[in-house]
């Protein structure tokens, strides 16, 4: 018997790493890349339909050259209501899986869009590049730095395009207000300054509960350890606990850490500090609301720069203008047939990006605004704002990336996202160990800290079998 005859259904379906990893190596798994051609239409599985999935849903939609084809969810109810309001909006009954796994055994799907929590992202990237499917996946792309290291390793062995999610990246605004930053438009710069200031009221307390019909919550758990169901552990407030989610730094902010460490042309940091804490409720939340944040550069010939990161969840004020209405964002609606999710205040945000340079300083307001604005000199003299581009962009350009098998026309490969995941990583690393970190970006480790190593190893966590990232991609 061939070797491949050997890999069978159920190597695939327990996620087996040997069996996937003999699958890519005798090269079953990639898809030849003259497949599509750019004229062809994309075959897009979606997967995790309850919040920002339904996004997926709209933007591809409105792509010529996408089909959605399939989606995934692990809780019934969802893909029944989800796949309903599809219908109405005129877009073709999809295939409907409930394991990821099952999936990618689909050998007609080409890329997978992936929106379900956290803790999920990589492994599933990681398991679709091993399928020879190309990959969207949501921010923050990694839930450890470890993670980060793997997805990289994994879309360039199987040679697949991963975009993640951070989709300033394709805004024409930020665009330009990065190329104008680094055109010397404020001269040289030497520190940026990230916001993210949401409201965001207390989640209370939930007790255990049994987990609701329709739901397979073995499945949701996937690499976490298990823990008894309750709402506040489910659907959205999964992001306020360290086994899934990474508080408002992981979930809003790396948007803006992205922006921050592109706009100043930095990749990963030599030192990091964090300090802050969960203030003013008594309820289940484990991640901080309130977080300030430092990152250090050491460049060539003594050359140093910082990003400074703020998190507040409550009354604030606004900087640079951003939040406001020249650089914010009017009180957001949630698209049709999707739930409005978590506190969107509008006015009462303030997510946004500060650059100082020797000339002036640049604000950029957040991923739905796609706005910014200079001032200049010492009296701060305002420059016109300048407003442009949409969401849709990132997704079509992840589309034409899998036509065109050009990776260098990514707008935020996986490498780009590792790094400033790999700082939220950094950040919360020295909250929770109330410690500096100090950290070499050529390797990629924590220097002199063998806790902290473990922590951004694992995420103080494992994996649950067989829900494991693997060693070797």
């Amino acid at each position: 018997m061939s070797k491949a005859k050997e890999l069978n259904r159920r190597d695939f379906l327990g996620g087996s790493t040997a069996g996937l990893a003999a699958l890519g190596g005798l090269g079953l798994l990639a898809r030849p890349q003259s497949v599509l051609g750019a004229n062809d239409r994309v075959r897009v599985a979606i997967c995790g339909l309850h919040g920002r999935g339904m996004d997926h849903v709209h933007n591809y939609s409105k792509l010529d050259n996408v089909q959605i084809a399939a989606v995934c969810d692990i809780d019934e109810n969802v893909t029944r209501e989800r796949v309903a309001q599809m219908e109405k909006m005129g877009i073709p009954k999809p295939a409907t899986y409930v394991d990821v796994r099952k999936l990618l055994e689909d050998k007609s799907i080409d890329a997978i869009s992936i929106a379900t929590p956290n803790h999920w992202h990589s492994l599933m990237a990681i398991w679709a590049c091993q399928a020879g499917k190309d990959v969207y996946v949501e921010k923050p792309c990694t839930h450890n730095i470890f993670e980060g290291k793997q997805l990289v390793a994994a879309s360039n062995r199987y040679k697949r395009m991963v975009q993640h999610g951070t989709q300033c990246r394709s805004d024409l605004a930020m665009r330009e207000a990065v190329q104008k930053l680094h055109d010397g438009a404020i001269g040289d710069l030497y520190m940026a300054r990230g916001l993210c200031y949401k409201w965001r009221d207390t989640i209370g307390r939930t007790p255990v509960s049994p987990v609701p019909e329709g739901v397979d919550y073995d499945l949701w758990t996937g690499p976490a350890p298990k823990h008894e169901f309750t709402k506040n552990r489910f659907h959205y407030n999964w992001h306020w606990f360290w086994y899934y989610g990474n508080g408002d730094l992981g979930n809003q902010g790396v948007h803006q850490l992205d922006v921050a460490r592109w706009g100043m042309g930095l990749g990963f940091p030599n030192k990091v500090s964090a300090i802050g804490g969960h203030f003013m409720f008594d309820d289940d939340q484990e991640t901080p609301n309130t977080l300030s944040c430092s990152f250090e550069y050491d460049l060539p010939e003594g050359k140093r720069r910082m990003i400074t990161f703020e998190v507040r969840h409550w009354i604030t004020n606004h900087e640079a203008e951003i939040g406001t209405p020249a650089l914010g964002t009017p009180e957001r609606k949630a698209a049709p047939g999707k739930p409005k999710l978590g506190p969107m205040a509008g006015s009462h945000n303030s997510v946004g990006d500060i650059f100082y340079g020797s000339k002036g300083y640049l604000s950029t307001g957040d991923e739905d605004a796609a706005t910014y604005k200079i001032w200049l000199g010492r009296d701060q003299e305002p420059q016109p704002a300048v407003t442009k581009g949409n969401e849709r962009a990132h997704f079509q350009n992840f589309i034409e990336c899998v036509q065109s098998r050009k990776k260098e026309d990514l707008h935020a490969p996986a490498e780009e996202g590792h790094i400033s995941c790999a700082m939220m990583h950094l950040a919360n690393a020295s909250y929770r160990l109330g410690r500096t970190l100090n950290f070499n970006p050529d390797t990629q480790e924590v220097i002199g800290d063998e806790e902290a190593a473990r922590l951004l190893r694992d995420g103080d966590r494992g994996y649950r079998q067989p829900f494991v990232v693997p060693e070797e991609v």
